[in-house]
């Protein structure tokens, strides 16, 4: 069937492809818009995983402050090239994993940088609710797995849902990106501060030492 350019050009609108990629999927889809643009997604995350394994060694430190100054977050995201580094598209997405990071509060980047205590740690405090439920060993295993795998999703940058997208993780969104920019892209570290964090703690703490020495 003849493809009109009409719609090849609200395609790349609406999915950022070049021409010939866009009047393909239209042709592979018989001009079915909808299925055009997931033959395009399927395609792009297909590419995407293939660069995914690439040196990602330049890149961007970008920063979000909300809340009036009582949030900040820095974060460093990379990409192969100083080219798509300086790009509108790679900006933007900087930006938006700054802005997720200050509305989420993440702990970690990954898994793989949580500690192994740390993980341990919840594992024990899970253990002792679960065996208030007098459920037998082997459900108190699972009950236990469940949660520790719930405290991973939600303290992992990468597997939270994205702020503004849910039905997307944040992995999701930056294979999205790697498909779009054409190379592979990471999120290396990130800091958040928050005013006033930790200042309670350390003064309870020092009241604590105070009222210690004077006995």
């Amino acid at each position: 069937m003849e493809i009109s350019a009409g719609a090849v050009k609200e395609l790349r609108e609406k999915t950022g492809a070049g021409f010939m990629d866009c009047k393909k999927a239209l042709a592979e889809t018989r001009g079915d818009l909808a299925a055009a643009i997931e033959f395009l997604r399927k395609k792009g995350l297909a590419a995407a995983e293939k660069k995914a394994s690439r040196a990602a060694t330049e890149g961007a430190v970008g920063s979000y402050i909300h809340g009036g100054g009582k949030v900040g977050v820095l974060v460093e995201v990379n990409c192969e090239t100083d080219f798509v580094a300086k790009t509108d598209g790679f900006s933007a997405l900087v930006r938006e994993i700054a802005l997720h990071i200050a509305a989420m509060s993440p702990s970690y980047v990954s898994r793989k940088e949580v500690p192994d205590e740390v993980v341990e740690g919840e594992r024990r405090i899970y253990e002792a609710q679960a065996r208030e439920s007098g459920k037998p060993d082997h459900v108190v295993a699972k009950m236990v797995d469940g949660k520790i795998e719930k405290f991973l999703k939600d303290t992992c940058l990468l597997e939270q849902p994205y702020v503004k997208e849910p039905e997307k993780t944040i992995e999701q969104v930056i294979i999205e990106n790697i498909a779009k920019l054409g190379e592979n892209i990471s999120i290396r570290r990130f800091a958040r501060f928050k005013v006033g964090e930790g200042i309670e703690k350390k003064q309870s703490d020092f009241a604590a030492e105070v009222a210690a020495a004077q006995k």
